[in-house]
């Protein structure tokens, strides 16, 4: 059996899965039975993919079914870049279903979300396996209107249905963009299997148009600023595991048909497109942790952070392009491999946090970091989890997240090798927001971890939160685990990507393992070199020697006293830090040139026994002054419009008249 049949077959059994789940839509026994089936199917998937990547991915297989377009057919391929990005999908998928058997049990509502949760990794395999442009079309919408219907889960809960709408609309425009690119490369014969666009000669002229609306259609889809709007809302509104799957897979779903395009399909970059990338990636990168600096909604903070990494994976494909333009393959291949490589360790990181928030939301009820706190205490093994996400994600080492930004800065710093004076400008000053960026998520996170987990209990569901059942914990710390041995032993994974970057950029990192001590050498060992397993012992053995001298010579006397209040002799919770205070030096640096933010004080007149307020104004000026006027001109159009639902049967017949003859004029003059 060949790999792509074996994948197209455990896309069959989500498929059935989901008819499957209609089916039982009413039972007691449909959650088990259903997330057993896609944890079933995605690990099958999972090692099928696996064993692809490690094995001989130079001879693609393919696979053309009966359907689809008539001429046509749908085909289906699997080559080593899709290979990587179906171990992302179903290694989330894999874990999302392990942690969907117990917090599905919680599900108010499961019948809303069982049948369209396999659909939705059903969807996001067959876009990676599309081996053409209508199948990706279809199956990119496919997948996008089954992760809009999840998202509508809980739609009678405020905002979730506005977040509906505004998910729906932007995946319609993405489609949109799509539909135009694939038109541009098809081109006046119309073949659309991506063979046929891979082969032919592309102008300069749609390799620009093309590459515009790639920027818009997947860029949409992954949060790239200023089309990330709809991310903040949709992310939060839906079940947490789905949430996972949504920040954690398919934004990666959208970045696979960016480079399947721009780095496969198109053929030899252009520098100046690396301009545009690159400058995108850093801006989008600063604003979504911004964002998330000045939120207190968990789940809302983790979505902007997606925004954040997808600026850091952007900037790196920027880079590939730039190196790639001018010939030097090596210096492509380590920008690429970056990329590569924090796509997927953003899989493992985001998805363990959205699932610690989910947990946090099982036991609490509550989102709002300010009614949480001292969560260590009721909940040890999520708090401990949750942990190890918050140092991945912020870049520190010995964990994944610090591995692949190094990498990236690794090719940061090779800037002077490129001819261009535009992008020996451009590359240090994206590396400086990319810096200020990394810097602000290890703050982003501190912020939220210990304002969610340490602490004093800040309302009474958090002071009686108990841990979750084993399913979601053995889900979180699978996904801990690869966080830490993708940071000790990231060679392999760089090995592993290694013939990823020989298809589509022709060069390769240097050979990682033969290295001693499992080190990593991005070029040279003269100039860098990384060993993360070395950095992971000296830290415990740090560690351990502090905690054995402190025991050893400190006082055995016990003392008591009152703990230190910051001022505060009033021993309320709500004395301690909040995320808005926590935030306020960065909110009064940034937030008055990106937010307009304002800090209004409300203090009593002497003698008023009123507690004094503090508000805290902000506004998010890419909704308000690029999507509020849009939105503004629809509606004015569509109450116009809607005068037309209210004509008589002579006035419909006119219209349909009138626009007979102009559309025969328009033919007429057309030929």
């Amino acid at each position: 059996m060949s790999a792509v049949v074996l994948q197209m077959l455990c896309v069959a059994g989500m498929l059935g899965s989901a008819v499957l789940a209609i089916v039982l839509s009413r039972s007691t026994i449909a959650t088990a039975i259903i997330y057993s089936a896609t944890l079933a199917a995605s690990a099958i998937a999972l090692i099928g993919s696996i064993h692809w990547l490690l094995g001989d991915t130079t001879n693609a297989t393919d696979l053309t079914l009966p359907i689809g377009l008539p001429w046509l057919g749908a085909h289906f391929r699997l080559d080593g870049l899709a290979s990587f990005f179906l171990v992302v999908v179903n290694l989330g998928g894999t874990s999302a279903s392990l942690y969907g058997l117990g917090y599905g049990h919680h599900e108010e509502a499961p019948q809303r979300v069982l049948p369209f949760f396999p659909a939705f990794l059903a969807g996001m395999n067959l876009v990676v396996l599309a081996g053409d442009a209508f199948s990706y079309l279809l199956c990119w919408e496919f997948m996008s209107l089954a992760s809009w219907a999840l998202v509508m889960a809980h739609h009678r809960e405020p905002g979730n249905a506005k977040a509906g709408y505004v998910y729906l609309v932007m995946a319609s425009f993405g489609t949109l963009a799509l539909l135009l690119a694939f038109g541009l490369l098809a081109g006046p014969a119309g073949d659309y299997e991506f063979a046929a666009i891979r082969a032919a000669q592309h102008t300069p002229y749609v390799a620009t148009l093309v590459l515009i609306l790639m920027l818009l259609g997947a860029g949409s889809k992954a949060g790239l600023v200023p089309l990330h709007v709809w991310l903040p809302l949709a992310h939060p509104a839906a079940p947490s595991h789905v949430s996972a799957l949504m920040s954690g897979v398919m934004t990666k779903v959208a970045i696979y048909g960016f480079i399947r395009v721009v780095f496969d399909l198109l053929g030899q970059p252009s520098w100046w497109a690396s301009v545009i990338v690159l400058s995108l990636g850093g801006i989008t990168a600063v604003m979504g942790i911004l964002y998330a600096m000045m939120e207190k909604d968990l789940k809302r903070l983790l979505a902007y952070s997606t925004i954040e990494n997808i600026g850091v994976i952007f900037a790196s494909l920027g880079l590939a392009l730039a190196f790639q333009a001018n010939g030097l393959k090596l210096l492509a291949a380590l920008a690429f491999a970056a990329a590569l490589f924090h796509v997927l360790n953003h899989s493992f990181f985001k998805s363990l946090l959205f699932f610690g928030a989910g947990a946090v939301l099982i036991a609490t009820g509550e989102r709002d970091m300010d009614k949480l706190g001292g969560l260590i205490h009721r909940m040890p093994f999520t708090s401990f989890a949750v942990l190890v996400g918050c140092v991945s994600i912020s870049a520190l080492p010995p964990f994944n997240g610090f591995v692949s930004e190094w990498l990236m800065f690794q090719a940061v710093l090779q800037s002077p090798e490129l001819p261009q004076w535009a992008l020996k400008i451009t590359v240090p000053a994206v590396g400086a927001l990319l810096a200020l960026a990394a810097a602000l998520a290890a703050a982003c996170f501190v912020k939220a971890y210990g304002v969610t987990f340490l602490g004093r209990p800040r309302s009474v569901a958090a002071e009686t939160a108990e841990e979750v059942d084993h399913y979601s914990l053995s889900a979180m710390f699978i996904l801990a685990a690869l966080c830490l041995l993708a940071g000790i032993l990231p060679g392999l994974v760089i090995d592993a990507l290694s013939p990823i970057t020989l298809q589509i950029l022709g060069g390769r990192m240097p050979i990682q393992i033969n290295e001693p001590w499992l080190s990593i050498v991005p070029i040279a060992e003269s100039r860098s070199s990384y060993n993360g397993l070395l950095v992971m012992v000296f830290i415990a053995i740090s560690a351990s020697f502090a905690v054995v001298f402190i025991h050893r010579f400190a006082s055995h006397a016990l003392r008591r006293g009152p703990a230190w209040g910051c001022g505060f002799s009033d021993p309320t919770p709500a004395a301690q830090y909040s995320g808005g205070s926590f935030a306020q030096p960065i909110r009064r640096v940034f937030g008055t040139l990106v937010f307009h933010a304002r800090d209004h004080v409300e203090m009593p007149a002497p003698g008023d026994i009123r507690p004094a307020r503090l508000r805290i104004e902000s506004h998010d000026l890419i909704w308000e002054g690029m999507y509020e006027p849009i939105a503004g001109v629809v509606g004015f159009a569509a109450d116009k419009l809607n005068r037309l639902q209210f004509l008589t049967i002579r006035r419909y017949l006119s219209l349909v008249f009138a626009t007979l003859v102009t559309l025969l004029l328009v033919l007429a003059i057309w030929s």
